[in-house]
């Protein structure tokens, strides 16, 4: 699928199975964090709006002013974490040069890379707005 030319209607009409939309306060500084840290590909990004992709899934960034008519902004705290209890699991992605990335970029890093007992080796990177992005990797 071409996401640089696909319309909104059939983008919407695509998606299958679990969809994930992240209401950023800034999707420029949002799609930075994803490309720089993650090498994740970023689609038809404007002030407003970016596809990503992350191998073969994709989800979107919407601006807060995108969600005028919607209403999930009336449940943003004011200040803190908007992704509080969420995690976003990036499976196959290395956790070393992940954080190395983050630290090096000033992003916060809740828990630094750690073998876990299921198997992943994973750490938790926090982004602008509080997500938590958990890069993870099977242990050897």
């Amino acid at each position: 699928m071409n996401y640089d030319k696909i319309d909104a209607k059939e983008l919407g009409q695509s998606l299958k199975g679990l969809g994930i939309n992240l209401l950023v306060s800034s999707v420029k500084n949002t799609s930075t964090f994803l490309r720089t840290i993650f090498n994740i590909e970023l689609f038809q990004q404007t002030d407003d709006f970016a596809i990503a992709k992350y191998e073969n899934q994709i989800f979107q960034l919407h601006a807060d002013t995108t969600y005028h008519n919607n209403p999930l902004p009336s449940l943003l705290p004011e200040n803190g974490a908007r992704g509080a209890g969420v995690e976003i699991r990036l499976y196959n992605s290395n956790p070393d040069v992940a954080e190395k990335l983050a630290r090096k970029y000033n992003y916060k890093i809740l828990q630094s890379c750690t073998n876990k007992p299921h198997g992943l080796r994973e750490c938790y990177i926090l982004d602008n707005d509080g997500y938590c992005w958990i890069p993870s990797s099977q242990q050897d």
